[in-house]
């Protein structure tokens, strides 16, 4: 079973990992969508969300974009990092699901406001 975390707005994909108005936990087992929760993102503070999500028990981070520092603490945690996403939650995770997500940059709609943002993906299956 996995549990993947996604930071959400209105049932699409965030554009700003950390700064997202809630996170869509999604857990899948066996290739099918088992459990779907919506949780208020606690705030935006350094370092909080990824031992957060880790303990809400995610294994799997599915997001737009996201910064090295936060990618650095997801992998400390043992939880792997997909960036690129975009689009309504359900299709993304089912594209994850059958392996056909694009994830082809990091997607970062603030890149000009001084944050080093990670373009590598990872893969949680």
């Amino acid at each position: 079973m996995h549990k993947i975390a996604i930071p959400t707005d209105n049932g699409q994909v965030a554009g700003h990992f950390g700064r997202c108005p809630e996170f869509t936990l999604v857990e899948v087992n066996d290739d099918e969508i088992v459990e779907q929760n919506v949780i208020e993102n606690p705030g935006h503070k350094p370092g909080f969300l990824p031992r957060f999500l880790n303990e809400k028990g995610a294994d799997c981070i599915i997001a737009s974009g996201m910064g090295m520092k936060a990618k650095n603490i997801f992998d400390d945690n043992n939880i792997e990092v997909v960036t690129g996403a975009q689009g309504p939650i359900d299709d993304v995770v089912k594209s994850y699901i059958q392996d056909r997500l694009d994830t082809e940059e990091n997607l970062c709609d603030h890149g000009a406001d001084g944050h080093d943002h990670d373009h590598e993906h990872g893969n949680c299956h």
